[in-house]
């Protein structure tokens, strides 16, 4: 799928190392992952084939350089979760506000309801009112917030979660 600048694609083992760069400093420097290890390219290669075996997984190349990547993941093991599923999104710094992240949701949240996948969520570390008004953008409205849920770089952070419907929301799944 091409996108403005870029082309939106299936991830696969050989991005790994790309999107593990990506994935770092947000370990490192930020609470906006509440992950406190940073995974190498090994360990991103197996999520990657979990996750787009079970939900997506997908790349956003530029210029032969991967620059963001956004993918879906099982919401909860109970069963009676399997039409939900959780979304996460990670940009390099370049890339922050010049539509690779609205490329990359564009093409991952039809792709979920294709796959019979009926609400979306994403947990958001709070504060981070960028990441707020982008998923509102797509859609996504605050179903609550859990104060002081994660403990990182020395402080406590709340986590709103947000949702979004991905077809009926009354629909049976099938």
């Amino acid at each position: 799928m091409t996108a403005t600048g870029g082309e939106v694609r299936p991830a696969t083992a050989d991005d790994a190392a790309a999107c593990a760069a990506i994935y770092a400093p947000y370990v490192r420097d930020t609470a906006i992952t509440f992950e406190t290890d940073v995974p190498d390219a090994a360990e991103l290669a197996a999520r990657i084939a979990a996750h787009a075996a079970s939900h997506a997984w997908l790349v956003l190349e530029r210029d032969r350089e991967i620059v963001g990547y956004a993918y879906a993941y099982r919401f909860s093991e109970r069963a009676a979760y399997d039409w939900s599923c959780e979304t996460s999104i990670y940009l390099a710094p370049g890339a922050r506000g010049r539509g690779a992240g609205s490329a990359l949701y564009a093409a991952l949240l039809p792709m979920l309801a294709e796959r019979g996948y009926l609400r979306a969520f994403a947990r958001i570390a709070l504060p981070n009112p960028a990441s707020m008004a982008f998923h509102e953008r797509f859609g996504f409205t605050t179903s609550g917030v859990l104060r002081k849920v994660g403990w990182k770089l020395g402080a406590w952070h709340d986590v709103a979660y947000l949702q979004r419907d991905l077809g009926d929301p009354d629909a049976a799944p099938v």
